[in-house]
């Protein structure tokens, strides 16, 4: 199987992996939210925030890893080394594991008595809360790690079967719990223990066993850590700085509003973060191979490649993100069926998906910064974020709340793009710049906008439930379609496909 057919399958095979994932887990919010209410469900977003904060003791390992397995798998002769080097990076990640559980565990009535805001829950059940959710989180942890090895050997099918079946085991076994067993948040996240875990030893049993065999017992050797340190280092200060970025939004409003108030920021939080969807599986399978291309210097198959993955991206994030954006109220309204819910939460949905979208068109350059071993512009660009807009998020959050907080995202990505693409060209495929902001980005924006707001203009206001319905799907389906014939990678591979069924009618003819 050639390298492109490689790619096209791990791009399909996410794809289908994380909409389905992404559907366990919107399908069943409004069913979480029916049994243990929306002050409740605050406490699911900070379950979410903590494993983002946490994501900085990462280290920049399931990355490293990551690289490392898509750099020396294609060698063939590396079986030892990358066995061994697994399991040296399998020690530290598990220690850490167990650090965060019991960290989570002792900070417990410190975030139930002295910073959450509760009107109906009381500091007890909060406390408990937090304390089972932080062994799901030690339990969960380590996941990151086997699936970053998973991708690095371009076994994403086995990791996308791991993770679809889960997130429904997940799902299902959750509103099981809540109906039969009891319908409070203590078991909502006694059940996540036992998924977090089961998932774990999942990943980890399919991750070895994709491994090169070797005759002898893998071993843990620190030396293997002095070849990857700078790039590992690199990555956990990009990680670091994300994680402020991303998470600060969250922390601060988990203390400044009630839970109830936290609980709707986190519910459009969750609809944000679904275009991640559609970015993970394009990245997940661009990744290895911009690795493989960087060291091998194919410098011209690279530019093409690259030019591939951003206007693929861009064709499947921003139509997706600007029905999101227009039709937030009416999304929120068929997906809840809550006009409380909705109206708390829908102008919180649209700014978060458009920072969320502007966001996800950087990762392809990000991956390509990652494959090359450069990660000190990453982590000066989001030093510099750091310093200057988490002075402006305390203000715009006194000034103006959670729309104030959730503004800042936007800002913060539409400065990514503004700033970071004339850096990142400047070193790495500096003739690229203005054909990324035209062809992969310029032009595909304008068209899912443009398409977007006209059914949002043309929209009848007497339009509601199935029509409602077959409305936004004609939009979005149209929005999808102009914006793959107005962008070239696309419009390419689409009149390709016109052609094969042409000639194939033709010759049944």
């Amino acid at each position: 199987m050639s390298d492109m057919s490689i790619v096209q399958q791990n791009i399909l095979s996410n794809f289908g992996g994380n909409i389905w994932v992404g559907l366990m887990s919107l399908v069943f919010v409004p069913v979480y939210i029916h049994f243990i209410g929306i002050e409740a469900f605050g406490l699911v977003g900070i379950f979410v925030s903590l494993i983002g904060v946490f994501a900085l003791l990462d280290m920049g390992l399931s990355n490293t890893l990551n690289r490392e397995m898509a750099r020396l798998f294609p060698q063939g002769d590396n079986a030892r080394e990358m066995r061994d080097l697994v399991r040296t990076l399998e020690v530290p990640y598990w220690a850490c594991g167990l650090f965060i559980g019991i960290g989570i565990a002792a900070l417990a009535p410190v975030i139930a008595y002295h910073w959450v805001n509760t009107e109906n829950l009381s500091p007890p059940t909060v406390r408990l809360a937090i304390m089972i959710m932080g062994f799901a989180i030690a339990f969960q942890w380590p996941q990151s790690l086997y699936s970053g090895g998973l991708m690095g050997l371009q076994r994403q099918g086995v990791l996308n079967v791991i993770l679809s079946m889960m997130a429904t085991v997940r799902g299902v076994g959750a509103v099981l719990t809540l109906w039969l067993v009891s319908p409070t948040v203590e078991a909502f996240f006694l059940w996540q223990i036992v998924v977090s875990l089961t998932k774990t030893g999942l990943l980890a049993l399919f991750f070895w066993r994709c491994l090169p065999h070797d005759d002898q017992a893998p071993r843990f050797r620190p030396r293997l850590l002095v070849n990857i340190w700078r790039f590992a280092t690199g990555v956990t200060g990009i990680t670091i700085l994300a994680t402020l970025l991303t998470q600060l939004d969250k922390i601060i409003l988990s203390r400044m509003l009630s839970l109830e108030m936290f609980g709707y920021y986190s519910l459009a939080y969750i609809v944000a973060i679904t275009l991640y969807r559609f970015v993970g599986p394009i990245f997940s399978a661009v990744y290895p191979k911009l690795v493989n291309l960087t060291a091998l210097n194919f410098n011209e198959e690279l530019i093409i490649f690259y030019h591939k993955g951003a206007q693929l991206l861009s064709v499947l994030v921003l139509p997706t993100a600007f029905i999101l954006v227009l039709f937030s109220k009416e999304v929120l309204l068929l997906w809840t069926r809550n006009p409380v819910t909705t109206e708390h939460t829908y102008v919180l949905v649209s700014i978060l998906v458009m920072g969320t979208a502007l966001n996800g068109l950087m990762n392809i350059p990000y991956a390509l910064q990652l494959a090359a071993g450069w990660t000190s512009l990453a982590f000066f660009i989001n030093l510099v974020s750091v310093l200057f807009l988490v002075p402006l998020m305390i203000v715009l959050t006194n000034l103006y709340g959670a729309i104030g907080a959730a503004s800042v995202w936007v800002i913060l990505n539409g400065g990514y793009i503004i700033f970071a693409i004339p850096m990142m060209h400047k070193r790495l495929l500096p003739l690229e710049k203005w054909r990324w902001y035209k062809e992969d980005v310029g032009i595909p924006f304008v068209v899912s906008l443009v398409t977007a707001f006209s059914f949002r203009f043309f929209m009848p206001a007497s339009f509601k439930g199935f029509y409602l319905v077959l409305y936004l799907a004609a939009a979005s389906f149209l929005t999808l379609i102009l914006t793959a014939m107005a962008t070239p990678v696309t419009r390419v591979w689409m009149k390709r496909q016109v052609g094969v069924l042409i000639k194939r009618d033709t010759v049944k003819i």
